[in-house]
């Protein structure tokens, strides 16, 4: 009980303003008490107005009140000054250089737990009873302390703005609203905050989605960091076993194949982490856009959350999502292997002979814009050169093997005998596989030409009846043809007529990763004949194909 009543002795004596002792204390009309440099502090910043108020119950005086010193507080004061009674609060309640201060205080301010709207002003957990308290602060909007609320503030009307001007996108006061905002579509600043929330809260959706996106991402770029490694791991296990047959004469083949395919795994995955490493620093970009947008629909301020809005609200142009090829790695370095063994005692008596270690890229990038000039395709053009032991014997390769030719005799040229050659359909495809951004042109020399692109497995042996060999005639080809003035493209035996630009040369663009197939017409411009957007499962390779004889088909050489 002792203990309450002191308590209750610090509150009477001491000063709302300074939350010290009193020092001179003087009661003010409405019977409130302060020290009387606080007060008269305190009512020289109301000067301007003309009209002095109590700090804690805002009872206004007319004129400033005649300060006379009470001398009964006087003496309590002092009897319990005797006593050690300190009134001040702990130093952790005092504001720092980071913090808002209370408006009230004088002298070292305390931190302000609440700003008011309405006041325009900040107070401590003190000077902030009276909003608890007195019927005359009840309307009053109290708010997480503020440093900006003279933004708040007209400073034409030294008003609080509290309407929004959506013709000016700007917050005004109610006086703008009828004077220089007179006839412009204004609400309230509350009614504008509820708007924009909706707003930021289908932001906030837009962004969360694309956090599940990337992290999707991500986490299909880890397993296919695992598959990378699976294969390489089993291309290196079946190479070493395949080598170790041929002894002496292969070790170091052998070495070069492993330190190959660790090198392209190395490269893979380095290209694979980098993605993702980059898909990552989205997502964190992303979860951090999330907490601000967070923050600022919390913001109980609608001004502070009109100004900050348009900063938060606008989203960065999104990474396109990436689109992973189907597992296929490294099994081209077993095949390799495994023919060189069969074949390398007859290929020893002639010549030596560079084994060519093929291992597919592995196409995780984010897919490129599409190529809109011929200048952009041309960055991406690659040598092709035609296989000898796909053509079929009606052709003549000549030109280094970038050229085919069916004569008018139709002679059968004397190929040796190979399973990858084409027996019935007049056709040929390239020594390289195509993976990533490709481009190329064919040149041709009379009509019944078909420039394609087929999957390795595409069918070879049969006549002209069965559809499964012809370029365009299954599902492992696309194929553009020409056929005199017109052309056509085919793919799983359907032809659908294409229109344009009669030419000698016919351009072909391939995005492998995005799975688009461009056919162009060439001369002095270049025109758009038939796009392709599907998806490719394996490498491709470039062919060409004949329908009649003396006619030709040149691969170009592309600066």
């Amino acid at each position: 009980m002792a203990q309450k009543g002191v308590q209750l002795d610090r509150e009477t004596i001491s000063c709302s303003i300074c939350l010290d002792l009193l020092q001179d204390p003087v009661t003010i009309p409405c019977g409130h008490s302060y020290c009387m440099n606080c007060i008269k502090s305190y009512w020289d910043g109301e000067d301007e107005r003309k009209i002095h108020s109590c700090p804690q119950c805002r009872q206004t005086f007319t004129p400033s009140p005649v300060l006379m010193k009470n001398t009964m507080l006087a003496v309590l004061v002092e009897e319990l000054k005797k006593t050690g009674l300190q009134a001040a609060p702990a130093d952790h309640c005092y504001a720092g250089p980071e913090d808002v201060a209370c408006d009230v205080c004088t002298g070292r301010k305390v931190k302000a737990l609440k700003s008011c709207l309405f006041c325009v002003a900040s107070y401590c957990e003190t000077h902030l009873q009276p909003h608890f308290e007195s019927p005359t602060f009840k309307k009053h909007k109290l708010v997480d302390p503020s440093k900006k609320l003279q933004e708040n503030i007209c400073s034409r009307h030294n008003e609080v703005m509290k309407m929004f001007c959506r013709t000016d996108q700007q917050c005004i006061c109610y006086l703008c609203s009828v004077e220089e905002h007179e006839g412009h579509d204004t609400v309230s600043a509350a009614a504008e905050r509820t708007e924009r929330q909706r707003e930021l809260e289908v932001s906030r959706q837009n962004v969360q989605q694309r956090i599940q996106d990337r992290e999707k991402d991500v986490k299909e770029l880890q397993q296919q960091v695992e598959a990378i490694n699976r294969s390489a791991d089993k291309a290196v296990e079946d190479s070493e076993k395949i080598f170790t047959q041929l002894i002496c004469l292969m070790e170091k083949r052998s070495s070069d194949v492993k330190q190959q395919v660790r090198s392209q795994e190395e490269t893979d995955v380095s290209r694979v982490k980098e993605l993702q490493e980059k898909l990552e620093q989205e997502i964190t970009e992303l979860k951090k856009k999330d907490a601000e947008m967070k923050k600022l629909s919390h913001t109980e301020d609608h001004t502070q959350f009109l100004y900050n809005y348009p900063s938060l609200s606008a989203l960065s142009e999104s990474t396109s999502s990436i689109n992973i090829r189907p597992l296929r790695y490294f099994e081209d370095v077993t095949a390799a292997a495994s023919e060189l063994r069969d074949k390398l005692q007859d290929i020893l008596r002639e010549k030596w002979t560079n084994v060519s270690l093929t291992v597919t890229e592995v196409d995780v990038l984010l897919p490129q814009p599409e190529p809109k000039t011929r200048a952009e395709l041309l960055k991406y053009s690659r040598k092709i050169t035609l296989d000898p032991n796909t053509a079929n014997t009606q052709l003549l390769l000549s030109e280094g093997n970038r050229k085919a030719k069916i004569t008018w005799k139709m002679e059968k040229q004397s190929y040796s005998s190979h399973p990858d050659r084409f027996t019935g359909w007049v056709q040929v495809l390239s020594r390289e596989s195509l993976t990533g951004h490709c481009y190329w042109e064919v040149e041709r020399r009379g009509f019944g030409v078909s420039v394609a692109v087929a999957y390795k497995n595409i069918s070879r042996a049969g006549s002209r009846n069965e559809c499964e060999c012809g370029f365009g005639r299954n599902d492992k080809s696309w194929a553009l043809s020409w056929n005199y003035n017109s052309y056509n493209f085919w793919f799983n035996n359907i032809s659908t007529p294409v229109s344009g630009p009669e030419s000698s040369r016919v351009g072909v663009y391939l995005d492998h990763i995005a799975g688009i197939l461009s056919f162009y017409s060439i001369s002095e411009t270049m025109t758009l004949l038939h796009r392709v957007q599907t998806t490719f499962t394996q490498p491709l390779y470039a062919g060409v194909g004949f329908d009649f004889h003396e006619v030709t088909a040149e691969f170009c050489k592309l600066k």
